[in-house]
C-alpha cells in the first residue's frame, strides 16, 4: 500500500508540474537533446499555455499541491549555486496561505496539549484564525498584561506530511538510482534534509526555543524586537509568544507613517543579521517582508522562528573575513581564509584562486551602491569555489540564502542601501576583538582550559588502557617458551607512555 500511494502522490505531483509547464520546459528548449524537446512539446499541448518564468510557475504549481511541496519551494529557494537566482528568487515569493480551519478543530487542538479544564483558563478568550498557513494557523488573545498570538498546527497535518515526503524519498532514490549525472546534487540526501527540517517544523517547542534565543540576544545589541514566549500557553503542537503590533514590510503602507528614517532601518536589518551570525553563530533564516513587522515605535519586529541558522567559529570566522577583505580589496587574504578554513583543497593554487576572486570585487569598487549586489557576489564566489574543488558546504548556503534576503529587504527600504558600508563597522569590531589582543588572550586561555580538561580526563584514560590490556592479555594465546625481553616491555610502556602525553596537550 505505501508504495502504491507513493506512486498515486507522484502521479498528481507530475500531472501538477506538468500543467505549469515546469517538466522540461519551454524556457530550456535549446539546451535540451532533440528526444526531451519532443517531449516537452508534447507536455505543452496539455498545459493550457502556463504563463510567466520558470520559476513564477513552478511556485504556482507547488502552492497547488499542498504543504509538503511549498515547504519543498522553500527549501529549493535556498540553493541558488543549483537553481540560479532568478528560480529561487521567484520561489522565494511563494504563498503559504490556505484557508483556516474551523474553532472547533482548534479548541479539540488546544484541548490536546493542555486538557479540557487548562484550556478554559488559558485560552477563554481565543480570537477567530487571524491568518492561516500551510502548517499552521494564528489567533489572537488578549490578556491582562498584553494580547498574544497564539500558533496552533493544522489538524493531522504530521500524517500529511509524513505521506508526501514518503513520495518525495521514493523519487529522490528513483532518480538517482537512474541518472548518474543527478548524484552530484545528492538528492536522497537533499531530500532526507528537508523531510528531517519539515518534521522539526511540526514540534513548536523548537520553535520557541528559537524565539527565545533571538530575543535575548535582540536584548545585547537592540537592533531588532523579538516577542517573548508564554511558556505556560507553549506545548508541541501550540506556541504563544506575545503580540506584535504594527504592520509587515509586505504591506505597501508600512513605510508612510511619520517619522520613518529609511536608511538608518536598512542599516539597523543589515547589521542586526550580520550581528547575530557574527558574534553570536545564530540568525534568523527566514527573513523576508512577511516575516518582518514595523512597529509603531519605529523598530523591526521579528516573527515566525521555524527556521534558525547556526554557524561554528570557523564559518563566522570566515564570513568576517571574506567580507573584510572585500571591503579592503585583499583578496589574498580571502583566497588564503577559504584554505585555512579547508574548503578549498590544498592542491590548489592561492595565487590563481585571489586572481579569480579580484576579478569578483574590483568591478564593485567604485560604484553607486544600487549597482552593487551582496548577492551577485556571493553567487560569483560559489561559482569559482565550485571552479576550484570547494565542497559545498548547507550551512554557508543557508547563510548566502539569508544574506540575499537582508540585502532584497533592506533595498526595499532605501534604494542607496549600501551593504558593504553598513556591514564594516560590524564585522571591523569583530575582527579586532578576535584576532588583537583580546583575542590572542582568549584563545590561549581556551587552549589552557582544553588541556587541564584533558589532564583531568587521564586517569580514566590510563584505567580504559590497563582494562583494555589486561583482556588482551586474558584473550592471547599462551606466550612462547623463549622468555620476553625485558627491555621490549619497557620501551612498550614508553612508547605509550608518550602517546598519552601528546594526546593530552595537542
Amino acid at each position: 500500500m505505501g508504495l502504491i500511494g507513493d506512486y498515486r502522490r507522484l502521479m498528481r505531483a507530475g500531472i501538477a508540474l506538468a500543467r505549469h509547464d515546469v517538466i522540461l520546459p519551454a524556457d530550456y528548449q535549446s539546451r535540451l537533446p532533440l528526444a526531451a524537446r519532443i517531449a516537452g512539446g508534447t507536455l505543452r499541448l496539455f498545459t493550457g499555455g502556463a504563463r510567466g518564468r520558470p520559476g513564477q510557475r513552478l511556485a504556482r504549481a507547488l502552492e497547488g499541491l499542498g504543504p509538503a511541496y511549498i515547504k519543498l519551494g522553500q527549501f529549493l529557494a535556498t540553493r541558488p549555486d543549483v537553481f540560479g537566482t532568478e528560480v529561487t528568487s521567484d520561489l522565494d515569493h511563494l504563498k503559504d496561505k490556505l484557508p483556516p480551519f474551523s474553532m472547533k478543530a482548534a479548541r479539540a487542538a488546544l484541548t490536546a496539549e493542555f486538557g479540557a479544564a487548562e484550556v478554559d483558563r488559558l485560552f477563554a478568550d481565543l480570537s477567530e484564525p487571524v491568518a492561516a498557513a500551510s502548517l499552521a494557523q494564528v489567533h489572537r488573545m488578549d490578556l491582562p498584561d498584553g494580547p498574544r498570538a497564539v500558533k496552533i498546527l493544522r489538524p493531522k497535518i504530521e500524517e500529511q506530511l509524513s505521506k508526501e515526503l514518503s513520495a518525495m524519498k521514493r523519487a529522490a532514490r528513483t532518480i538517482e538510482g537512474m541518472s548518474v549525472e543527478s548524484r552530484r546534487l545528492k538528492p536522497v540526501a537533499f531530500t532526507e534534509t528537508i523531510a528531517t527540517a519539515m518534521m522539526r517544523e511540526t514540534d513548536l517547542r523548537l520553535e520557541a526555543g528559537g524565539a527565545d534565543e533571538m530575543r535575548a540576544l535582540s536584548e545585547k545589541n537592540g537592533y531588532f524586537q523579538v516577542p517573548k514566549v508564554d511558556w505556560d500557553r507553549t506545548g508541541r503542537r501550540v506556541l504563544t509568544i506575545d503580540w506584535v503590533d504594527g504592520k509587515p514590510l509586505t504591506d505597501p503602507t508600512a513605510l508612510d507613517q511619520p517619522g520613518i528614517d529609511r536608511k538608518a532601518l536598512a542599516n539597523d536589518i543589515t547589521r542586526g543579521f550580520l550581528t547575530n551570525a557574527i558574534e553570536h553563530g545564530v540568525f534568523h533564516a527566514d527573513m523576508h517582508e512577511g516575516n518582518l513587522i514595523l512597529t509603531p515605535e519605529g523598530k523591526i519586529g521579528l516573527v515566525d522562528f521555524g527556521i534558525i541558522g547556526r554557524i561554528g567559529m570557523t564559518e563566522r570566522r570566515f564570513l568576517a573575513e571574506i567580507l573584510w577583505g572585500f571591503l579592503k580589496r585583499d583578496y589574498v587574504r580571502v583566497a588564503e581564509v577559504h584554505f585555512e578554513a579547508g574548503y578549498v583543497p590544498a592542491s590548489q593554487s592561492v595565487g590563481e584562486f585571489a586572481q579569480a576572486l579580484r576579478t569578483i570585487g574590483e568591478p564593485i569598487h567604485g560604484k553607486p551602491a544600487e549597482e552593487v549586489s551582496m548577492g551577485r557576489v556571493l553567487l560569483q564566489l560559489f561559482d569559482y569555489t565550485h571552479t576550484f574543488g570547494m565542497a559545498l558546504r548547507p550551512e554557508l548556503v543557508l547563510l548566502q540564502k539569508t544574506m540575499v534576503q537582508v540585502e532584497g529587504v533592506a533595498r526595499a527600504i532605501d534604494p542607496a542601501h549600501n551593504i558593504w558600508n553598513a556591514s564594516e563597522p560590524v564585522v571591523e569590531s569583530w575582527i579586532r576583538r578576535s584576532f588583537g589582543p583580546q583575542g590572542a588572550a582568549k584563545l590561549v586561555s581556551d587552549n589552557i582550559r582544553e588541556v587541564t580538561n584533558r589532564l583531568k580526563r587521564l586517569p580514566e584514560v590510563m584505567d580504559r588502557f590497563e582494562a583494555f590490556m589486561e583482556h588482551e592479555l586474558e584473550e592471547a594465546p599462551p606466550p612462547p617458551k623463549k622468555p620476553f625481553a625485558p627491555w621490549w616491555g619497557w620501551f612498550g610502556l614508553a612508547v605509550a607512555l608518550a602517546g598519552l602525553a601528546v594526546w593530552a596537550f595537542k
